[in-house]
């Protein structure tokens, strides 16, 4: 894709929607589609890398309630004609076509490499990826097989939701101390992976979330690592304008 003159990409993860509470949620729910119809006139497309909801499951006939104005925003953008993508995160990894019928989104489960600009793009939500987490990577499997989510498709919404929503509280608070700082090049797993990838192939900027600490780590070949961070603590987010790629943070 070519960006045109005046238009920018907009980078943006872990919104978290449903998390603590039903409260505390609306108001980012609220602050995220101020942010998203501010950037409207100038949005050449909008990525959205994952863990948009706390916890999301596509039952055959139901969707879990709340978050229309999210989504309400979403088909907006998406009607009006700029292009967004959804990667699913390790919270709403359980997508089954809603996106794609209802907001005509398309929606990633894996990394996916994109061209703006002659600029190489990998992106994605970024769990499980790199070294290290082998008890998450091993349970990824079991999530992501149709077996088990048939079988938690079984379960009453809400029993199943309860479940889910517990689990996802517990998961916050287990990663809660790492995810306020830096561990350093040695220690962050997506910087390892990174430079896995650029010993294969090169890539001007790697995208993530999941970390929930925005980052932008440049390597000595010249490539970069986003982190966007989140819509928890930072409000923060990346763009592109077809040059270079910032990270910066909302104030609504």
């Amino acid at each position: 894709m070519q960006i045109p003159a005046g238009k920018k990409v907009y980078f943006l993860s872990d919104f978290h929607l449903g998390a603590p509470d039903h409260a505390s949620s609306l108001i980012r729910e609220k602050r995220i589609v101020q942010f998203l119809s501010g950037i409207r006139e100038n949005a050449a497309a909008i990525f959205i890398l994952g863990d948009l909801f706390d916890f999301w499951y596509e039952y055959r006939e139901v969707v879990p309630k709340g978050f229309v104005r999210i989504l309400g925003k979403m088909a907006e953008l998406s009607d009006s004609g700029i292009p967004l993508y959804f990667f699913v995160g390790n919270h709403d990894m359980w997508m089954r076509g809603y996106f794609e019928k209802e907001l005509n989104i398309p929606v990633f489960f894996e990394p996916k490499e994109f061209l703006f600009n002659d600029k190489k793009f990998l992106i994605g939500h970024g769990d499980g990826l790199g070294p290290g987490d082998k008890g998450y990577k091993f349970i990824k499997k079991i999530f992501r097989n149709k077996i088990s989510q048939g079988l938690f498709g079984i379960l009453p919404p809400y029993i199943g939701m309860g479940i889910a929503n517990r689990m996802s509280r517990r998961s916050r608070a287990a990663t809660g101390e790492e995810d306020v700082r830096f561990l350093g090049k040695e220690k962050e797993w997506l910087i390892l992976y990174c430079e896995e990838i650029l010993r294969e192939r090169y890539y001007n900027y790697f995208i993530f979330g999941h970390r929930h600490l925005p980052i932008d780590f440049r390597f000595d070949n010249g490539s970069r690592y986003i982190n966007l961070g989140d819509w928890i603590r930072y409000n923060s987010y990346a763009v592109f304008d077809g040059t270079d790629i910032a990270l910066k943070y909302f104030e609504s």
